[in-house]
């Protein structure tokens, strides 16, 4: 499961960045920073928290939306993992997947072990001690650790996060095919947005392969 995301990271990259985009820069010349992506990301998922001492005090957390902006980081992790790992050595992505599956963090997550903590706060800091380490330079072992404590705050084991970012990520592939970047695409279809329909084809498809979920979308595409 996880070279099977790794690659379809990959691919995204590629067909979205163009050739070569782990130097940094896409194909239409456009610099490429991970790190903010991720980080802007992990401030998305804190707002899910009713951390607020002025506003909301009552609220409870967006724990739907908490999973959802976990699912978003992993995309902008495994690309910073790429991105590494195509600096660091020869970029075989076989390779990359053995380095993160070896690691005891990895291992802990794929059987399910590992709980989040119980107060809110403490699962704040779950994340900004996350984008801490990012931004101190954290290698592709100790960031994909991180990750994975963040992961933990959605309820996510390995088996959840694979059939959540398949989902997305073909969901992402398929809107660039059909002019997201060129602002052509159409993100509400029939009156629900496409990635409802997308968590319903998956809820009706239990193990649906990518290639298979990107062509029931194109089957119930109204563009």
């Amino acid at each position: 499961m996880l070279e099977t995301m790794l690659r379809l990271q990959q691919r995204l990259n590629d067909e979205t960045n163009g050739q070569g985009w782990e130097k940094g820069v896409t194909n239409r010349g456009k610099r490429i920073d991970w790190r903010r992506c991720i980080w802007l990301e992990a401030a998305e998922l804190v707002e899910s928290y009713p951390w607020k001492h002025w506003k909301n005090i009552t609220a409870e957390p967006d724990d739907d939306n908490i999973r959802i902006e976990a699912v978003d980081i992993w995309h902008f992790v495994m690309s910073e993992a790429l991105r590494l790992n195509a600096l660091e050595g020869d970029g075989d992505i076989a390779n990359l997947a053995r380095r993160i599956a070896s690691t005891p963090a990895f291992e802990a997550f794929a059987s399910g072990d590992g709980a989040k903590p119980t107060d809110l706060y403490d699962q704040i800091e779950t994340v900004e001690s996350f984008v801490a380490a990012l931004f101190a330079g954290a290698s592709v072992e100790e960031l994909t650790a991180r990750f994975f404590d963040v992961a933990r705050l959605g309820d996510l084991d390995l088996s959840t996060l694979y059939s959540l970012y398949v989902g997305k990520n073909i969901l992402n592939r398929f809107r660039q095919d059909h002019g997201y970047k060129e602002g052509s695409y159409t993100k509400i279809w029939n009156g629900r947005e496409d990635n409802v329909v997308m968590q319903e084809l998956l809820e009706k498809n239990p193990g649906i392969e990518p290639e298979a979920l990107y062509e029931a979308l194109e089957t119930v595409y109204p563009g």
